[in-house]
């Protein structure tokens, strides 16, 4: 079967390999689309450290279940599925507590182990989720970032009519404005490029703010009337925005720190007691794809606007070229096959 092999950075290629034999626990899976990741593109610039080489890549994957045999989730041969690609070890501490993407020993899918950008792949088959018949294969994968931004909403225990500033109009960023609508609370979405500050109003966020040219401080407690976000999501990883989220947030308020950054972050932890603020990392998810999914179907967030690109299988290596050297051009590019 064909796949994406990354051989080392900046050597990406469709290779041929073997057939994945599932093991009992596991359903073997005809891909049908998958989505190219950040760290995708981290693996592919050598920038993720978390990555060993020669990989197949890919996270995001989604297909039609051809074997499988007994499972809790009642999945069986046809059924349309998404993977859950966090695999735990259901015996450490934070799995022991429901926290499994905290598991001390977590490997990801085309991280730690071979990932899912194959035409065949065989995959627990507890770690995977019935996709309703009336989510396009295209925008299938985008369920997994869709649940890495209801993680951060979570985390933060955003309620109704709360604002979220939100920090990062990448996917995620994008994502998590798009929930907080969902949620009926008002995102305020913070980046520094105007064309995906422009892109988010079109798709119906209210409030944007470029900080490199606007005071984005006063401009959240103008529209907080005073009181500043009572949540914070810093979904971009930088070291300022990191940082900045200490200013943005409220009294009493919650912050979620999405982003890797590459470097530590020197904060003024005084201004935490005085706040008194609870400050949270949030990692991947848990146990929020059929979350995801239900709103996806439902109509509730149109993920459609976030996928700029489709390609076939073969195309995915000039597209993770492209995507690396261009991200400004992209949000999405998916692949089905």
């Amino acid at each position: 079967m064909k796949c994406i092999y990354l051989e080392a950075p900046g050597k990406i290629e469709v290779k041929e390999v073997e057939k994945p034999v599932r093991k009992g626990n596991e359903a073997l899976i005809k891909v049908r689309s998958m989505g190219i990741c950040g760290s995708d593109i981290g693996a592919y610039r050598g920038t993720n450290p978390l990555i060993t080489y020669p990989r197949i890549i890919g996270h995001e994957i989604a297909g039609e279940v051809v074997e499988i045999g007994e499972n809790s989730k009642e999945i069986k041969v046809g059924d349309r599925v998404i993977i859950d690609p966090y695999i735990y070890c259901g015996e450490c501490y934070p799995c022991s507590i429901g926290r499994t993407n905290c598991c001390e020993d977590l490997k990801v899918l085309g991280v730690h182990i071979d990932g899912g950008m194959t035409e065949l792949f065989a995959h627990s088959s507890e770690l995977l989720y019935k996709v309703p018949d009336n989510i396009s294969w295209e925008q299938v994968p985008v369920a997994e970032p869709l649940t890495i931004a209801l993680h951060a909403i979570h985390r933060t225990k955003v309620k109704e009519g709360e604002h979220v500033a939100i920090i990062g109009a990448g996917p995620i960023g994008l994502l998590a404005a798009l929930v907080a609508l969902a949620y009926n609370a008002i995102p305020i979405l913070i980046d520094i490029v105007d064309e995906r500050l422009k892109f988010a109003s079109d798709i119906g966020i209210k409030h944007t703010v470029n900080p490199i040219k606007e005071n984005a401080e006063k401009i959240i407690k103008e529209i907080t009337k005073g009181r500043m976000a009572e949540a914070v999501i810093e979904a971009s990883g930088s070291n300022v925005a990191i940082r900045n989220s200490i200013d943005y947030v409220s009294y009493a308020g919650r912050i979620a720190l999405t982003g890797w950054p590459k470097a530590d972050t020197m904060l003024p932890t005084g201004v935490f007691t005085k706040k008194e603020i609870d400050i949270r990392g949030s990692r991947t998810s848990a146990g929020e794809f059929e979350e995801a999914l239900k709103l996806m179907s439902e109509g509730t967030i149109d993920v459609t606007p976030i996928i700029s690109k489709v390609v076939n299988l073969k195309e995915i290596p000039d597209a993770v070229k492209d995507l690396s050297e261009y991200p400004e051009k992209y949000l999405k590019i998916n692949a089905v096959l």
